[in-house]
This record gives C-alpha cells, sequence and structure tokens, in this order.
C-alpha cells in the first residue's frame, strides 16, 4: 500500500476460532497499526461466513479478500483492482496451478464445485472463481442483503453481476500448515452452493421422476402386450423384478434426500440461525463498532463496546 499513498486503507483480520495464538498476535500488532482491525468470532463458523464478517465491518470504494496462507500474491494487488476501473464490478485472480501439487481430493472438489457452478450457477466455463478477490462497494452492500446462514460468497458474486474478470497470475506455495478443506468439506461447500441459490436439482429430480415413470409404464404395457399375445413367452425373474425395485427405490430416496436438504435449510433460516457470532473487536472507534454490531449480530457487550484497544 506504500506504493500508492494517495490512497487510504483498513485491513480488517477474522479470527475463525483459530486453536492457536493468532487472535493474542493480532491484537499485538493492532497495538502499533491503527489500519490494522481485529475481529474475534466465537465459534468456527468457516471461510465464507468469516468474509462475510469482514465484509460488514468494511468500509471503502474497494474491498478485497485474501487467505492468511500467504498464498494469495499481494504484490500483485495494483493489477487485480486495475479491472474495477475498467468497468467490471468483479475482479478475480485466476492462478497457474502447473507448477504446483495439489491433493487429489482437492483437486476433485474444485473441479466438482466449478462444474457445479457451470450447471446451477451459469458460471461461465472460461471464468475462474478463486480465493483472492477484488470488488466495489455496490457488490459489497449486495453481499450483506444475504443475512441467511451458510453463505457461499462465488454464488452471491455470480448471482449480483456478469461483469467479472479474471487476472492471470501464479500464486504461491503455502507457507505452512495444510489446507483446511477436507472432502467433508467440500462435499458441504459444493452442497451450500446448489441448495442456496438455485431450484435446479429440484427439477433434475422432477425430470428424472417423470422419465422413470413413463419408463415403467412403458415396460409394464409392453410385459401385458407379450403376455397376452404368448403366455409362455414371459418366465418369472426374482432377480431382474428386485433390480427395478432396487433402481426405483433408491430414486425415490435420492430425490426425497433432495427436497429434504431444502427443507432442512429453510427451517433453519426460519430460526434465525447466525452467519456468525462476533465474540469481540479490537482497535475499532466504539462508534464504528456500535455501528456495525447490529449488521454482524454481534454476541455480547464485547463486540458492542469495540474493546478498543491503543492506537500507536
Amino acid at each position: 500500500m506504500k506504493e500508492r499513498p494517495e490512497y487510504v486503507f483498513e485491513i480488517i483480520t477474522v479470527n475463525d476460532h483459530s486453536p492457536d495464538q493468532v487472535l493474542g498476535t493480532l491484537k499485538e500488532a493492532a497495538n502499533s497499526r491503527p489500519f490494522l482491525k481485529v475481529i474475534d468470532l466465537a465459534k468456527n463458523f468457516g471461510q465464507h461466513a468469516a468474509m462475510m464478517a469482514g465484509l460488514s465491518c468494511a468500509s471503502g470504494d474497494r474491498m478485497v479478500f485474501l487467505d492468511d496462507d500467504f498464498q494469495c500474491p499481494v504484490d500483485r494487488l495494483w493489477d487485480l483492482l486495475e479491472p474495477l476501473d475498467q468497468g467490471y464490478d468483479v475482479s478475480l485472480a485466476q492462478y497457474q496451478f502447473e507448477e504446483r501439487k495439489e491433493s487429489f481430493f482437492r483437486v476433485l472438489g474444485s473441479r466438482l464445485n466449478d462444474r457445479m457452478m457451470c450447471l446451477l450457477l451459469d458460471k461461465p466455463k472460461d471464468l475462474r472463481m478463486t480465493n483472492f478477490i477484488a470488488i466495489k462497494a455496490f457488490i459489497a452492500r449486495e453481499l450483506l442483503r444475504y443475512k441467511n446462514p451458510y453463505p457461499y460468497i462465488d454464488g452471491l458474486l455470480l448471482r449480483s453481476t456478469q461483469k467479472i474478470a479474471n487476472v492471470p497470475m501464479q500464486d504461491r506455495e503455502r507457507l505452512s500448515g495444510s489446507s483446511g478443506y477436507t472432502l467433508r468439506k467440500l462435499i458441504s461447500l459444493i452442497s451450500n452452493g446448489f441448495t442456496a441459490f438455485s431450484i435446479t436439482p429440484l427439477r433434475i429430480a422432477t425430470f428424472v421422476g417423470i422419465v422413470s415413470s413413463l419408463g415403467g409404464f412403458a415396460m409394464g404395457a409392453c410385459i401385458i402386450i407379450r403376455k397376452l399375445l404368448d403366455p409362455l413367452a414371459i418366465d418369472a425373474g426374482y432377480s431382474s423384478l428386485m433390480a427395478v425395485i432396487l433402481f426405483i427405490g433408491g430414486m425415490i430416496m435420492i430425490m426425497l434426500g433432495i427436497c429434504g436438504e431444502y427443507i432442512g435449510r429453510i427451517y433453519i433460516s426460519i430460526n434465525n440461525s447466525p452467519q456468525y457470532v462476533i465474540r469481540g473487536v479490537y482497535n475499532m472507534e466504539p462508534a464504528d463498532a456500535e455501528d456495525f454490531s447490529g449488521r454482524c449480530s454481534a454476541s455480547d457487550a464485547d463486540a458492542k463496546s469495540g474493546e478498543k484497544m491503543k492506537k500507536g
């Protein structure tokens, strides 16, 4: 940021209930850096909920998301912001993965997630959704209109605008640790995407049900006709009968599961389950903390008061 002194900026860090000493380190760093703000969540709500928490407490004409593992090439920040000055609303890094070794499940999950967004969210096939993102202020306001649990940033961006640009760049190796996205979390992320922003799975289930019913009706008609024309042509077939029953029964259970997923999310939303709960904020003015505490659903007086630390 020192390369462009004409810009006023702030850095908002979100501690998503990290088990190590991240919070203490952030508070100590914020004590001598007035531009550094710290948000402490009461439990682990996940990456996308943490991004929404930070966005709720941000201000400015441009917002940038990045992870804390130093894989995002921050030195390319101005390249990432350039499309926003060219008429685009969202700018994302387009990483080159040829030189990196990703786990099998991470690659599989990324590909499935990309296919899901193309099929259900109308994402252009040549558009890459990554974790290094720059958006305009009006897009940020549109994202914050989503108040339900299980936010999905990629889906919110795709439903907000079509003016999205990719900026080619090479990401970096992780300095330490490993990805927190297990197979279970990747499946949950994909599930969030297609159940929160599209009813296409329900339509697919209806279509499959109609096709199966028509196929069963046609097969039944053929069997009756053959039986009438040649009573000895059809023998009792236990194996084929059980195969058909198991197939139809499996399709019914899948369709019920899809419907149940939607109903469950409706139930959770009706119960006003929070996207995130803020335990406390640091290095923020009390007035600012009170301003965003209502939007962020702060958990207690710590967030409301701001728990302001002395600025350097």
